[in-house]
């Protein structure tokens, strides 16, 4: 079975319908690299794997959990699934251990030294061991976006989902975040990632799902980068380079 399957995932907003018929899934260990365009609808599909979003009509499967379901347990999906955005969204006045600790503290019930020591280790399998008790106004943006994928690392997910985690950071420090993503696919993490960085996408990605208006346009491993069969992705890989 796939650790995350969409079926005839359909979304909207108002009167904008902005996926229409989404499918595709994703096996245990795999990297899925979702591009496409601004608008093309990759990070609403994303959003809707982890119940960000509730979708119109569809079936979407994340671990064992009917998503689409109502009567979803909320809490047990998103202890499974992490998810880490663009905006680092770290409260400034906890250090960055604190960040971290408050998950394991409040959802699994860890003790404080408990916590701490989860907080430790996924801050030094990102590179941060040493940023622990700083707040983080006192890191870079890059330094930041690592402390968030920690955070997420921190409750053990079985599936992790990147929302464009570097379109905010400079060429220096997206490389620092691309390098921890890329050891966490290297360690056999499931992982969904909306990018624009087509190189990064070719490097590590088992598939590779284009969107196009709010469709999948093309769909494959990430040969398809080098050897697009539409206009529409043939466009999107020149503009990118």
């Amino acid at each position: 079975m796939p650790i995350v399957a969409l079926k005839d995932v359909r979304k909207s907003f108002g009167s904008v319908q902005v996926l229409h018929g989404v499918s595709f899934f994703v096996e245990k260990g795999e990297v899925v690299a979702l591009i496409g365009a601004s608008g093309s609808g990759k990070s609403t599909a994303l959003r809707c794997i982890d119940r960000l979003e509730v979708i119109d009509s569809g079936e979407i499967e994340v671990c064992g959990h009917r998503v689409d379901d109502p009567k979803l347990d909320l809490r047990r999906l998103r202890q499974d699934v992490g998810i880490v955005f663009q905006s680092y969204n770290l409260f400034p006045h906890l250090t960055i251990a604190e960040n971290i600790m408050l998950a394991p503290r409040s959802v699994k019930k860890m003790s404080k030294a408990e916590a701490r020591a989860v907080a430790e280790g996924v801050l030094a399998k990102v590179g941060l061991a040493e940023k622990a008790d700083q707040y983080p106004e006192q890191l870079s943006g890059g330094q930041q976006q690592r402390a968030a994928i920690a955070r997420s690392l921190a409750m053990e997910p079985k599936v992790m989902l990147f929302d464009e985690v570097t379109s905010a950071l400079d060429p220096k420090l997206t490389g620092e975040v691309l390098r921890v993503i890329e050891s966490l696919a290297a360690g056999g993490m499931t992982m969904i990632m909306v990018t624009h960085e087509m190189n990064f996408a070719r490097r590590i990605a088992d598939q590779v799902v284009f969107m196009h208006q709010g469709r999948i346009h093309e769909h494959g491993p990430a040969g398809i980068l080098d050897r697009p069969t539409t206009p529409e992705l043939r466009d999107f890989v020149a503009e990118e380079l």
